[in-house]
């Protein structure tokens, strides 16, 4: 029986049958939910080790799984199957995706040094986590990514980047950024790209995060974050998820893992309404301009026309229209696109970066005020054309 561990099998096929390995022998077709918080054990000494060997980020082998915090099947299920997507080795699961970057900063700081490298721009909450400092953590940001080699320093524990980067749509070059950090580990934020257009790790990054709430999930209704690494740093983040209490929740991984299955035709889906809602907002009158990597001159090295390192240019949009009011009242003004932060998810969302995902991120670093981003849906892009038409022309 052909598995999702062959390598013959496809995306689209892996997408479907990875993780579900053990169904045969359990006798089920959906992926069982076990939401049990304690474990019988088998005695106090195997008891004892089995506990030892997963709070130390080693896996359950054939012992118990004790306690909820250390291990899960629900969640290991979808960590196999998002390591197999990800054409990693392994996958870490967490609660959240800032669960999952905070986890990511602990372990690299006690394997290599507390010194991060962030290029510019970041997430708001990644950005506002390296700037307070509260992991104890120092970070030199770059806005170039020519600069990230300078920044280098011999305590550098991680070089962290976002591609294509939110809220803008900025993409990066990840062989040459792996280049010029050197041996420090790159983490690579994949949120926007998801695997299906961009895996990270077949060009020399360490680690590829995703904030799984987006995409991954894919429907708005589960909060989770997810890390593909080497089995070497699966190890070392297990303990910190152990000790943190971060693991993922059984039936959210159970949520993220259904929604690897049809990943792969929503993101396609998704990706060419984008590029009708696109080609539609270049000829609007009140847009000053559109940034999506699927635009030439958003993509001068040719990372995704060229198929260099994407697959293809995705499903969000970053428009500057001008003033910051004409931004609030086209969010404010839109009747189908939905006026929420949040990102991937089935239905079209609109948001105001600077006054929200992006307020906690220092003023030199903030996009303008004047810029909306938008992720679409699966909507008719005719039906989101004439949304925004009318929104942006009442502004």
């Amino acid at each position: 029986m052909t598995t999702s561990n062959d390598a013959r099998l496809r995306l689209d096929s892996l997408a479907v049958h990875a993780g579900r390995e053990d169904f045969p022998s359990l006798g089920v077709h959906a992926s069982p939910i076990d939401l049990s918080s304690t474990n019988p054990l088998p005695g106090v000494d195997a008891g004892g080790d089995a506990y030892e060997r997963m709070a130390t980020g080693g896996d359950i082998g054939d012992g118990s799984a004790v306690y909820q915090r250390l291990w899960n099947p629900t969640v290991a299920r979808f960590e196999q199957a998002f390591a197999a997507l990800e054409g990693a080795e392994a996958a870490v699961a967490f609660a959240s995706g800032m669960a999952t970057v905070t986890a990511v900063m602990m372990a690299a700081r006690q394997r290599r040094g507390s010194h991060v490298v962030a290029l510019r721009p970041l997430y708001g909450g990644t950005d506002h986590l390296l700037a307070t400092g509260l992991l104890g953590t120092e970070t030199t940001f770059v806005d170039r990514q020519e600069h990230v080699e300078r920044a280098v320093r011999p305590d550098t524990g991680l070089v962290i980047a976002e591609t294509p980067g939110n809220p803008t749509l900025e993409l990066v070059d990840l062989a040459a950024l792996v280049t010029a950090a050197g041996d420090a580990p790159v983490l690579v934020d994949n949120t926007f790209a998801t695997p299906v257009l961009q895996r990270p790790l077949d060009h020399g990054v360490a680690l590829s995060l995703h904030s799984a709430t987006k995409y991954i999930g894919g429907h708005g209704d589960v909060l989770g974050g997810v890390v593909a690494c080497d089995e070497s740093w699966a190890q070392a983040l297990r303990p910190v998820r152990a000790i943190t209490g971060a693991i993922a929740h059984p039936f959210s991984a159970y949520l993220m893992h259904r929604g690897l299955q049809t990943l792969p035709l929503r993101v396609r889906a998704q990706q060419a309404g984008a590029q009708q809602v696109v080609a539609a907002l270049a000829a609007m009158e009140g847009v000053r301009s559109v940034r999506y990597p699927g635009l030439a001159e958003c993509d001068p090295a040719g990372l995704v026309g060229a198929g260099r390192q994407m697959a293809g240019p995705g499903s969000m949009i970053a428009i500057d229209v001008g003033t910051a009011a004409r931004a609030a009242a086209i969010a404010e003004g839109v009747r189908l696109l939905t006026h929420a932060v949040s990102l991937g998810s089935v239905d079209s969302l609109i948001q105001h970066p600077a006054s929200l995902t992006h307020r906690p991120v220092a003023a030199e670093a903030r996009p303008h005020a004047s810029v909306l981003r938008i992720s679409i849906g699966l909507e008719d892009p005719a039906d989101l054309i004439a949304d925004l038409e009318q929104a942006i022309a009442a502004a």
